[in-house]
């Protein structure tokens, strides 16, 4: 009776604004493009003074009023660095009139279309005129991108963080959160994960070279994806209808790594053209070959003895990698009427990564330990003392791809709007073949082997040599201990997906006021599937294989050559011996295959006038799961098998599982935009939202090695992980400079219930599989999270030449972000924790020159530490700290088609830098250094 009330209110009050409608007289209909006929503006806000409505030019400049009573009019069109323009037009009984608009600066008409100032302009005219919290970065008609790819451009818009793969941005962060956190797509199709263990997608993998523009919206509408917590980050290839010419671009340039001393070549096309006037095709393909190095070095297993803190494991790890990526985009826009059009996009990625790791490492646990302060020495003196050193080689060739495809248009007839998609998109990481890895080692045992290392330095404790026989430098006394050959490392996550919406509006005497439902389908299956071979031959050694180090920060040799293992192993595949039980286990205990099905429908409420934008209403989600797993259990020779018999033999068992779930919400939301003018806008926004659990985690993977003694060690997935859920409150304040300028603020809150995190438990069940020690993922206590963003841009054009030319953005974000996970291994004892990938202070900071044929930026880039990973304890938490990085870039126009560039990347050479706390003190974990990247080039365009 209920639900019967609530629709008949609902019809009511339709039918009362229905009759409250004027009688339709005509439609008002017009496009603005910038003055030098080059570009269609986007998110231009035109407004019918006389009636208070407004409207928001779409990618083409085309806007549409409808049931426009007739009478005279005055129209007005703003963009951000123009100047207001209006103009009067006749509105007839019946029919339409044309409001056809050209906005240029008053001292230059290229401003909005080229360099910074053209891509400051339309990112905060877009700002300006979204229905949600959101910020943007676009691209100016010659097609230049601030920076090598998607993850990196993002980096200087408010609250957003890049966490950096060496030495390059790749998963993005906002506000704080995990990138788990943040859902992307691309031109409105979700990008599912390359990577078998993730939901975020790595957005190196995509060249900023083929991109128009990125959207980060911080709050949602009814009609948007609810799978969001962060931001959900909206990339837009090229269309047809961007532009009002014809445009093709090559672009070619060198890119020098400090480190690795090698030159390496990018390039790029892009084009668009029109085919008559209601047809297009853009499109562009872009290739870069990037080689460079990394001296890193890592530690685990710290301990505290009396006043020494020291790590019983330590490795010197040098990779040499070679990545390479393939980009390209091909889009079809068609106009079929004066209100409906249709598009067709395509998007493919690949991204070639070749990397070549050799890493010394010194297993220290049985060794004698003495030493004082930050001096520790290691002897293997004695018949307890031991040292264990491994010296091995990686060399594994991996490639990612994304690609989507896209169908789909719209109908705008000014009351009725339809819009309509259908989506395919596959993303996958395949590698097979790989040597991964080829370890070597030589146990010291009371053969005088005496290591020193020094602790001074946090970041970079060195080892030294005492005494050592010389087995410790002979290549040849380094046996093979095992040979992992990943023959299939296959990681597929395909989606399919249909949405359709349909609105009708309903002029009135105040504004217009539209009432919206739709629905939205998705199928996604995400699977992985391993074959890891373990590999055995005493008679194969490292000498067999030495090669020379590159390595800078020590000596490390004796090492391994590239190829040397690789070649070794396929030359004489006849003379290694499979391990048939390692290979059965790790090629079983890391396949799953997950089906995710969401269904999605949702009703919603929009008015807008001149002063308000309110848009209020609710959407549904059902989500299905099939969960396919292993339980995967290693019995070590002389263990009880569950069948109470004796195993004679290292023995794996494998018992498939499957689990299946469903679940569905309901999610609100309300947009409030207010602005007298425009140059004042108010925001308020709550939402409610949800992030599903990580699939790898979901999955059923139950993977338990028992020794002969009985202890169990256990690594289990979760199939009864519950989705975060949150609601979600902003509330910003934005002023746009009349000169290409804006200051904003916002304050932002989130309650996060179910976030999960990984656990090491003991003693216990999981499932019904009794464990001695076990990592597993679980749902934790609610977190809180709440912060700050300030933001303000500026393009000095009011000042005396030459400072004219000047141009600056700033911008602060500020999250406090804590939650209660177990500490210890109990799950009945809390501990507060910041959460995971949770910066609590990032700042953003870029000066800028932009004048007549010269173009010059400098960016600075900061955030503060965060927690990676959760330990046993407090003091054993990873963190990362701080990362402040400098980056120039330099262009010089010779005329309107030539353009030469400059870019010196990491010029401070930030370092990245892992430790925990045991000891009161920072201790290594991991630290990488990359140097800088210097690239030019030339850009040609007609």
């Amino acid at each position: 009776m209920k639900i019967r009330n609530r629709v008949l209110t609902t019809s009511a009050a339709i039918c009362a604004i229905a009759v409250a409608t004027p009688v339709i007289a005509g439609e008002v209909t017009g496009v603005v493009i910038d003055s030098s006929d080059t570009i269609a503006l986007q998110a231009a806000q035109i407004s019918i003074v006389e009636l208070n409505r407004v409207a928001t030019t779409q990618r083409d400049g085309s806007f549409i009023f409808a049931d426009v009573p007739e009478g005279t009019y005055t129209i007005q069109a703003s963009y951000i660095g123009a100047p207001t323009k209006s103009m009067t037009v006749e509105v007839p009984a019946h029919g339409r009139v044309r409001a056809d608009f050209a906005l240029g600066s008053a001292n230059d008409s290229e401003i909005l279309v080229m360099g910074q100032g053209a891509n400051q302009a339309s990112a905060l005219s877009r700002k300006r005129a979204s229905d949600v919290v959101s910020d943007v970065i676009t691209r100016d008609a010659a097609g230049q991108f601030p920076d090598q790819n998607v993850a990196e451009s993002m980096r200087h818009l408010p609250g957003v963080n890049v966490l950096n793969d060496q030495g390059e941005g790749r998963f993005v962060s906002v506000r704080g959160l995990d990138p788990d956190l943040v859902s992307t797509s691309v031109n409105g199709v979700n990008l599912p994960s390359p990577e078998s263990d993730v939901r975020s997608v790595a957005l190196d993998v995509i060249s900023s070279d083929i991109i128009e523009s990125v959207e980060v919206k911080k709050s949602l509408t009814p009609d948007m994806d609810a799978d969001t917590i962060g931001a959900s980050v909206d990339i837009k290839t090229t269309s047809a209808f961007d532009r009002k010419k014809s445009y093709v671009s090559i672009k070619g340039e060198g890119s020098y790594n400090h480190y690795s001393e090698k030159l390496t070549p990018k390039g790029s096309v892009d084009f668009s053209t029109r085919i008559g006037d209601n047809f297009g095709v853009t499109g562009g393909l872009s290739y870069y070959k990037r080689k460079f190095e990394t001296d890193n070095i890592e530690a685990d297993k710290w301990k505290q003895k009396d006043d020494l803190v020291y790590a019983r494991e330590v490795e010197y790890r040098d990779y040499d990698v070679e990545r390479t990526r393939i980009s390209g985009t091909l889009n079809f826009d068609a106009r079929l009427s004066d209100t409906t059009s249709l598009y067709l996009r395509g998007l493919f990625s690949q991204f070639d990564d070749q990397e070549y790791r050799r890493r010394t490492t010194f297993k220290l646990g049985d060794a004698n330990v003495s030493g004082s302060g930050t001096d520790v020495i290691f002897t293997d003196a004695g018949d307890d003392g031991e040292i264990q050193v491994n010296r091995d080689i990686k060399d594994r060739f991996e490639r990612q791809r994304i690609r989507s495809v896209s169908f789909g248009g719209q109908t705008d007839t000014g009351d009725w709007h339809a819009k309509y998609s259908t989506s395919w998109s596959k993303s996958s990481e395949m590698e097979h073949g790989s040597v991964d890895t080829a370890k070597f080692r030589h146990k010291f045992k009371d053969d005088g082997l005496k290591l020193g290392f020094d602790y001074s330095d946090p970041r970079t404790p060195l080892y030294s040599v005492i005494s050592a026989p010389d087995s410790f430098y002979d290549p040849a006394a380094y046996g093979l201990d095992d040979l992992g050959l990943t023959a299939l490392s296959d990681s597929e996550d395909t989606e399919y997906a249909a949405k359709f919406d349909l609105g009708r509006s309903f002029a009135t005497d105040d504004g217009e006021f539209t009432i919206q439902a739709g629905a939205k389908t998705r199928w996604r299956t995400k699977k992985y599937n391993a074959t890891n071979e373990i590999y055995e031959n005493d008679d194969f050694t490292l000498a067999d294989v030495v090669g020379d180090q590159t390595y800078r920060l020590i000596d490390m040799s004796p090492v391994a050559s590239y190829h040397g293992a690789t070649n070794f192993f396929f030359d004489n595949r006849d003379s290694f011996e499979l391990n048939e039980a390692d290979t059965a286990f790790d090629s079983n205990a890391d396949d799953y295959s997950i089906d995710e099905n969401v269904k999605a429908a949702y009703l919603l409420g929009r008015w807008d006038s001149s002063t308000l934008r309110a848009i209020g209403g609710v959407r549904y989600e059902h989500t299905y799961n099939n969960i396919n797993g292993n339980e995967v259990l290693l019995v070590e020779e002389g263990g009880a098998l569950p069948d109470g018999t004796t195993a004679e033999d290292d023995t794996v068992l494998v018992t498939p599982v499957n689990y299946k779930r469903k679940y569905g919400q309901w999610l609100p939301s309300l947009n409030l935009r207010y602005s007298s003018d425009d140059a004042l806008v108010f925001r308020l926004a709550g939402y409610r939202s949800i992030v599903r659990p990580k699939l790898s985690k979901l999955a059923p993977r139950f993977s338990v090695e028992e020794n002969d003694d009985g202890e169990r060690d256990g690594e289990f997935g979760n199939p009864n992980l519950k989705p975060f859920e949150a609601w979600n409150f902003d509330a910003t304040a934005e002023y746009y400079m009349s000169n290409n300028g804006a200051i904003t603020a916002a304050l932002f809150y989130k309650d996060v219930k179910n976030f999960i995190v990984d656990t090491v438990q003991k003693n216990g069940t999981w499932l019904g599989i009794a464990y001695d020690d076990a990592s597993i993922p679980i749902n934790g206590d609610s977190a809180k999270v709440y912060g700050l963003e300030l933001s303000a841009s500026q393009q000095f054009t009011m000042l005396p030449a030459p400072f004219d030319g000047l141009i600056a953005q700033l911008n602060y974000t500020y999250t406090n972000a804590t939650g209660k996970v177990p500490t210890d291994g109990d799950i009945n004892e809390l501990r507060d924790i910041t959460l995971p990938a949770t910066s609590k202070h990032t700042m953003n900071a870029t000066l800028g020159y932009d004048k007549g044929p010269v173009s010059l930026r400098l960016s600075g880039t900061y955030r503060d530490k965060y927690l990676d990973e959760i330990g046993d304890t407090a003091a054993e938490d990873r963190y990362v700290d701080n990362h402040f990085q400098l980056d120039l870039s330099a262009k010089y126009r010779v005329n309107k088609n030539i353009q030469f560039f400059y870019e010196w990347v990491n010029i401070n050479n930030a370092k990245y830098f892992a430790y925990n706390t045991l000891g009161d003190q920072k201790n290594l974990y991991q630290y990488e250094e990359y140097k800088w990247t210097m690239k030019f080039g030339a850009k040609v365009s007609f």
